[in-house]
């Protein structure tokens, strides 16, 4: 295996252990993102994908069944070529992000409800109103400023 290879796994594993600790993503989809992320050509077939991040065929399918269904990885057909093969999207992290600010919105709702619930004027309304002041901060900041395409 050459260096540039054991480079390349060592930040796919970067990734991975980043979906794992921040997203609660089961290593292999953080693998399987990491490598679609970097490697050139950017399509990978089912096989090649579970040879380089060392993944089973069965838990493979699953995650690329996964990662296909919620729109960050597609499906790619070569003309005259039996074999799918699998790329990210391009705009992937902005799909991501986006699904994060819509739940901040939300959240809102929720918040809403728990303070009416609280009573409105106890400490714990207070709680939940903070926490629905940070949450709508956030979702505005990102609102205002757009990723650039």
């Amino acid at each position: 295996m050459s260096d540039a290879n054991d480079d390349v796994l060592s930040w796919v594993e970067r990734v991975a252990t980043f979906c794992v600790e921040e997203w609660g993503l089961p290593p292999i989809t953080g693998r399987i993102l990491g490598l679609l992320m970097i490697c050139d050509p950017p399509e990978r077939s089912a096989g090649g994908i579970a040879e380089q991040i060392h993944a089973s065929r069965a838990s493979l399918t699953s995650n690329m069944r996964f990662l296909t269904a919620i729109g960050l990885v597609r499906r790619v057909r070569v003309p005259g070529d039996r074999t799918t093969y699998y790329r990210i999207e391009d705009d992937a992290w902005q799909k991501v992000v986006q699904r994060k600010l819509d739940s901040l919105g939300a959240f809102g709702a929720i918040a809403e409800a728990g303070v009416a619930l609280a009573g409105g004027t106890a400490a714990n309304a207070d709680r939940i109103r903070s926490a629905q002041r940070a949450l709508t901060w956030l979702r505005d900041v990102a609102a205002a400023h757009p990723p650039e395409s």
